[in-house]
């Protein structure tokens, strides 16, 4: 199973957990990535993460979040190919981080995109069909996968 955390994601664990949603959140991908780290599952990466990650500006949290992206087993460095498909998809109504995202994970043969990103999420859910990967939310995802 490869899977691709966008930045939301990865920053999730480090998000204040007193809302439960956000706890079970957190909880989710810090499971993914305790199966990444066991070798059972796969983390793919991308330069689109890393330009996110250093966008921001508390620094303990920017490190944290490039320590869990430094997991990834795949790299995805962006291209023409990669710019071309993100602006076909911001065509369709994504925005243009997400959009990268999506075409970053599309190239990486990821089995699924995980945000915690409603928004994302939405638009995703409604282009469905016009995206050659599945953009789920980790707690649903992971759920799902190990059928809790």
């Amino acid at each position: 199973m490869k899977v691709y955390l966008d930045t939301c994601a990865l920053n999730r664990p480090f998000d204040d957990r007193t809302q439960a949603r956000i706890r079970l959140e957190a909880e989710a991908v810090l499971t993914i990535l305790g199966h990444v780290a066991s070798g059972a599952w796969q983390l793919a990466g991308s330069d689109m993460l890393e330009y996110e990650t250093e966008q921001n500006t508390d620094i303990e949290r920017r490190d944290r979040v490039a320590d869990l992206a430094a997991m990834a087993q795949t790299y995805v460095g962006l291209g023409p190919p990669h710019i071309r498909r993100a602006m076909g998809l911001k065509a369709l109504g994504f925005r243009t981080k997400d959009a990268f995202h999506v075409a970053c994970a599309e190239s990486a043969c990821a089995d699924v995109l995980l945000t915690t990103d409603d928004r994302f999420l939405r638009t995703a859910s409604r282009k469905r069909h016009q995206l050659r990967v599945p953009v789920r939310n980790p707690l649903d995802w992971l759920r799902e996968v190990t059928k809790r």
